[in-house]
């Protein structure tokens, strides 16, 4: 398989064949993402040649996956022709495969028709991961994100109604301290009013080759401490209603595990956060943590 940098992918394809479609993220301008940055990596489409290739090296030798994640940043950035052309490659070539994934932005949804979306639906994608990161408006304008969170409403809810499952990724400590409940508050809203059938919650982790990083070296963003973490993440669970979800907040990020489905879970976990605040359980050392 050809792989160009490094491969980044959600916890939950650990274990599927990962093509890549792209290289790098077409929009790549989000302030605290360093996995696209230059001039490691540049947006662009693989060659159909190699695509080809890799879906033949994936019919020898990954007959025991049944799932496939196409990476990198945002596939969905193909253009409709060549989305379709490579989904009906895999079916055709990868016949035992049950799921295709793909991260998506909001814009490269917004680019696609409701009959576009339910036809991938129809030849075997699936699933999308979108990073929503806040529904908080000033800090989706302060990590330029490029959309709004009208516009995150709507990109999820099309994906929704075209039958495809959602995944949506959001990010404690983004705002910073001063924002940090507002950014818990809207973004609650924003998932009550998307529904995805799952919930990601990440922490920030400021890395050295992002603007955000920068900013917080000249002392222009400060994160929150982790008890205002814990209280950021306490108050985004509380405020979601009672629409059916997995939520899970136990990526290698965060500082503590939790998991469970929404609304039959949300006490329970709620109970975990409130001991997490009175220090009564074990917390990651931040050498185990990372992306």
């Amino acid at each position: 398989m050809d792989y160009q940098g490094d491969i980044i992918r959600p916890p939950s394809e650990a274990f599927s064949i990962i093509l890549q479609a792209t290289v790098g993220c077409s929009h790549n301008r989000c302030t605290f993402c360093g996995a696209y940055r230059a001039p490691e990596k540049i947006f662009s489409v693989k060659s159909w040649d190699r695509l080809q290739t890799d879906l033949e090296f994936a019919a020898q030798y990954c007959r025991r996956q049944t799932t496939v994640f196409l990476a990198d940043g945002d596939a969905l950035a193909l253009e409709d022709t060549t989305l379709t052309r490579l989904l009906e490659a895999i079916r055709r070539q990868l016949p035992w495969v049950r799921r295709v994934s793909a991260y998506a932005t909001c814009q490269n949804i917004a680019h696609k028709s409701d009959a576009q979306l339910k036809a991938y639906r129809t030849l075997g994608l699936s699933r999308l991961y979108m990073g929503l990161e806040s529904g908080h408006d000033p800090t989706l304008k302060a990590i330029a994100k490029g959309v709004d969170s009208q516009a995150m409403i709507t990109a999820g809810q099309r994906v929704r109604n075209a039958g495809l499952f959602l995944s949506v990724t959001c990010l404690l400590g983004i705002a910073g301290v001063d924002n940090s409940l507002e950014h818990a508050r809207a973004t609650a809203e924003v998932l009550n009013r998307m529904q995805p059938q799952q919930i990601a919650v990440l922490t920030l982790m400021l890395l050295p080759n992002t603007p955000l990083y920068r900013m917080a070296t000249k002392g222009r963003f400060l994160m929150p401490d982790q008890i205002g973490l814990f209280q950021e993440l306490r108050t985004l669970l509380a405020a979601l209603g009672p629409h059916r979800t997995q939520f899970h907040a136990n990526h290698a990020s965060n500082y503590f595990s939790l998991s469970g489905r929404l609304p039959k879970d949300q006490g329970q976990m709620l109970a975990t956060i409130d001991r997490a605040l009175a220090g009564a359980i074990l917390l990651k050392p931040e050498t185990h943590r990372g992306l």
